[in-house]
């Protein structure tokens, strides 16, 4: 692992409109391997995101670095994970950690991560991902490589947040739009576009970028 690799990472949360408790969860980590982690619950969600959270942060912290190039430790981690939350509470999954310049993880359910190059390209980076969530028995992990260059941001976005965007094309828009006030503006632009019309859910967004 490249420890020199400068890593900025935001977030943004914001409960459905009407209520006060949100249900989605994210962390963000910069000791070790730098990370970020978002999961959107179902039943008692907001225990059911915050405990997938707490057991993934022991298990990035216990894995070496080199791990997390092989798509079976998120493959191993993926079925401990889903089998801790096994006939009760279940979530999504969506965690990425940069590692020399690459961005390394798995999505489980339908939260979505995104890539949006530095020549203004933006596409989807898990199409494909199973719906199956944490806790159905039947999640499977969709391995995430991507290589990144300075300038590329890599986003999270939990269901509430892409689906009223409808696509890669508007997330591009609030993005660049929010650039020019700096990185730290990126997730609150993605939520304020998301919510124009109402927050039907809870939205989270998560930006990182790397060597910048």
């Amino acid at each position: 692992m490249n420890l020199n690799t400068k890593v900025e990472c935001y977030a943004a949360s914001r409960p459905q409109q009407g209520r006060t408790q949100n249900e989605d969860a994210f962390l963000i980590g910069h000791e070790g391997t730098p990370f970020a982690v978002l999961c959107d619950g179902a039943g008692n969600a907001q225990q059911a995101a915050k405990r997938v959270i707490s057991l993934f942060q022991k298990l990035i912290r216990e894995g070496a670095p080199e791990e997390l190039a092989a798509p079976e430790c998120w493959q191993r981690w993926v079925k401990l994970l889903d089998s801790s939350l096994l006939g009760g509470t279940q979530s999504t999954f969506l965690a990425a950690a940069v590692s020399n310049q690459e961005v390394m993880g798995t999505c489980v359910g339908d939260s979505r991560a995104y890539l949006l190059n530095r020549e203004g390209e933006c596409r989807t980076v898990t199409e494909g991902a199973s719906k199956f969530r944490l806790g159905s028995g039947k999640a499977e992990s969709f391995f995430i490589r991507q290589p990144l260059t300075s300038g590329d941001l890599f986003l999270l976005l939990s269901d509430g947040a892409w689906t009223p965007l409808g696509g890669p094309y508007l997330l591009r828009k609030a993005v660049v739009a929010a650039l020019s006030k700096g990185l730290s503006e990126v997730p609150s632009a993605i939520l304020d576009a998301a919510g124009r019309t109402g927050r039907a859910d809870d939205m989270t967004a998560v930006v990182l970028r790397v060597g910048r």
